[in-house]
């Protein structure tokens, strides 16, 4: 059996380091190092006193530390590592890319007043599970023991629980809709007309070979990281620090943190 320092090495890059930042964020916050004010999706700060943050860090609170916490982290270990080492090995800008389209749908229908909530990682993790479920339709899961189905099912019994246990699911319901409507722009569109409305942008594979992580099967472009070579994702105690750094220059280089706002 493998200890617990090498099965977080041995994660995948994208959901590695978004389960470490969601569980980091919960951390702090119980460690009140900050206001939970401070980093939730509020439009208002956004555009009149230009706290932009808040488009990011609203998605890496997933709760206190409970339950319902330990969950979703549970989902992002499970359902996000295995979308990110099955349907999308070798292909980790399309991951990040998928993430952040995800994002970006659920923060434009945050803005309908009716659809808003101050968190979305809740959304961005029954994402995943909503992807993972289309992926791997007729896997048989075993929900506390007591009800068997097949993972197609799973996202609507997952809601079907947040109702019981009288939860909202209106964070859940978003986060489905967003994952059926990548699901469908990147698969079942492009298999009726042949064509993908969705294609990962070059500054995505771009930024991935920067970080490191991972060798991509559908880029021309390859990670600087000689651990990643191999095309092997990026694994280690180094990993955060080394990608950062990868990740100033190349916003630096695109002029995001030369912006005359960001002086």
């Amino acid at each position: 059996m493998s200890s617990p320092a090498e099965f977080y090495n041995s994660l995948p890059p994208v959901s590695k380091a978004y389960g470490t930042l969601c569980f980091l964020t919960t951390a702090a916050f119980q460690l009140n190092l900050f206001d939970l004010r401070t980093i939730a999706l509020l439009y208002q700060p956004v555009f009149t006193q230009f706290q932009v943050w808040r488009l990011f860090t609203n998605f890496f609170f997933l709760g206190k530390f409970s339950i319902n916490f330990g969950i979703r982290l549970l989902m992002i270990a499970r359902y996000g590592v295995q979308l990110e080492k099955g349907p999308f090995d070798k292909r980790t800008a399309d991951f990040l890319w998928m993430m952040l389209f995800g994002a970006f749908f659920l923060l434009v229908l945050s803005a309908i007043p009716f659809f808003w909530s101050p968190f979305l990682g809740a959304s961005m993790v029954f994402m995943l599970l909503y992807l993972w479920s289309r992926e791997f339709p007729t896997t048989q899961i075993n929900i506390y023991g007591l009800v068997t189905l097949k993972a197609f099912y799973l996202p609507w019994a997952m809601l079907m629980l947040d109702t019981i246990f009288g939860s909202s699911i209106m964070p859940s319901l978003l986060g489905i809709v967003a994952g059926h409507l990548y699901y469908f722009l990147t698969v079942l569109h492009p298999l009726a007309t042949g064509r993908n409305l969705l294609r990962t942008p070059t500054w995505v594979h771009k930024l991935v070979a920067l970080l490191g992580w991972g060798v991509q099967s559908n880029s021309g472009f390859r990670p600087n990281s000689a651990n990643t070579a191999t095309g092997s994702v990026a694994t280690g105690s180094d990993l955060l620090p080394h990608s950062f750094v990868r990740a100033y220059k190349f916003l630096t280089g695109v002029g995001l943190l030369t912006h005359p706002l960001l002086r």
